[in-house]
């Protein structure tokens, strides 16, 4: 005489449990994808966001990270030479470069994206300083970045600002956001500037 178990009568028998086991285990498999999810997915560029980092490419085509090249202050300029809005705002950049250069806190960094180093040089000019490359944009997407130009301001690396398109950075209030994030406000390496050359 076989009598069922008092512990598995209410669970219909051991049938009841295999049906119980496989619920489990896929209960188990979605938390972990969404909390995979959560973990993974791209984030956009707000103040609490940390700068992501990644592998990018030197003009020799080494490895280069992001992160060991960030100042306490950084733009971080996700650009290309096939890109005209890009092409557009350049000079302005470089007289921003100029301007900031002075100040060891601050730096831009240039991530070509999708683009070549011979293209580049032609363009910029040989050996131009921090030019580095993402040649497939996974460090640009890591950012949030899907169109050019795009740049975050970086600053103890964190992105507090993000400015989507061209900008003109000579404008007076873009480089007034950019100084007032400098250690010292800005004195030193923006005072007297004008913008223009």
């Amino acid at each position: 005489m076989d009598t069922p178990s008092p512990g598995l009568g209410g669970l219909g028998g051991l049938g009841g449990l295999s049906s119980l086991g496989r619920q489990a285990r896929w209960i188990a498999a979605v938390i972990t994808l969404l909390g995979l999810g959560v973990l993974l997915w791209p984030r956009g560029g707000d103040s609490t966001t940390a700068a992501p980092a990644g592998f990018l490419l030197d003009a020799g085509g080494r490895a280069a990270t992001l992160g060991s090249r960030l100042a306490p202050v950084t733009l971080v300029h996700f650009w290309a030479t096939w890109c005209p809005p890009c092409i557009e705002e350049t000079p302005a950049l470089d007289r921003l470069v100029r301007d900031f250069g002075g100040d060891r806190n601050f730096a831009v960094l240039r991530v070509a994206v999708a683009d070549s180093s011979s293209r580049v040089e032609a363009f910029l000019g040989a050996g131009a300083p921090g030019v580095l490359y993402d040649p497939q944009w996974e460090v640009a997407h890591r950012y949030g970045t899907d169109q050019l130009p795009e740049t975050y301001l970086v600053v103890g690396g964190r992105i507090v600002e993000k400015f989507i398109g061209e900008v003109d950075w000579d404008d007076p209030a873009v480089r007034q956001k950019i100084a007032a994030r400098l250690p010292h406000g800005g004195a030193g390496g923006t005072s007297g500037m004008t913008g223009s050359s």
